[in-house]
């Protein structure tokens, strides 16, 4: 079985240095179908996601992507989301949770798959304003929270067609916001012992390998139709669970 979990790591990563998208979105439901609990899958991932970004913000970091202005308003809206989002965790039965988060995780898989299929088609009127970086913090806390997914998708896409912040620096601000959202989400789960660590260290050591396979020959192929295709995929995965949980 620890096999298929390094495999699994392996691909993840694989995808996600190839066309920098896809980690949590293809990692949770995955861990989901093979048997992981709700609760467990999105703690595992969780810790998962926290270790992926580590790389990847040091990267941007010294290449002075990050904008650490925009990323500090995000995860300052983010933490009363935490806190409110940890509290539900602890009240409200495992049972429950574990029955209706599958509902939630295909809802927000369906969703971030489509903002990030049309999310270069989309520039609506709203003039910017950093207040409005609290507001969005909140609402992908609280979804992070509970799904571990829709931090990279969800702020790209407010930054690039609200904000007009350049792609280059969205990348940045991503990878460093939803590592502080996601280490201090998994918290939580850690404190309520949702979380295999060994499970977790396993698609890490795999997704390293992952990672590096991906970067190489992500210069080698089209990514953008490589994008398109994963997100077709997650849309796909997202119907399917929402299909499971209706019928």
């Amino acid at each position: 079985m620890e096999g298929i979990y390094v495999f699994l790591g392996f691909i993840v990563g694989f995808l996600v240095g190839l066309t920098g998208i896809g980690g949590g979105a293809l990692m949770t439901p995955s861990l989901i179908f093979l048997g992981m609990t709700p609760l467990r899958a999105v703690g595992t991932d969780l810790l998962f996601v926290t270790a992926t970004k580590v790389f990847g913000t040091a990267f941007h970091h010294k290449m002075g992507r990050i904008r650490y202005d925009i990323a500090l308003r995000l995860i300052a809206g983010s933490l009363p989301a935490i806190a409110i989002g940890g509290l539900l965790l602890r009240v409200i039965d495992k049972n429950i949770l574990n029955a209706h988060l599958t509902l939630l995780l295909g809802i927000v898989l369906l969703l971030s798959a489509v903002i990030s299929l049309i999310k270069k088609e989309i520039k609506p009127p709203i003039r910017p304003r950093m207040s409005y970086l609290y507001i969005l913090g909140f609402v992908v806390g609280l979804t992070v929270q509970f799904t571990s997914v829709g931090a990279g998708v969800i702020v790209s896409f407010t930054l690039i067609n609200l904000a007009r912040i350049s792609p280059a620096e969205v990348v940045g601000i991503s990878l460093f916001y939803g590592l502080l959202l996601s280490s201090m989400s998994f918290l939580n789960y850690a404190l309520m012992g949702s979380v295999d660590y060994g499970i977790a260290l396993t698609l890490i050591l795999g997704s390293i390998f992952g990672v590096l396979a991906g970067t190489r020959i992500s210069t080698r192929v089209e990514s953008e139709k490589l994008k398109k295709m994963i997100n077709l995929i997650i849309a796909a995965i997202g119907a399917i669970i929402l299909l499971k949980h209706v019928l």
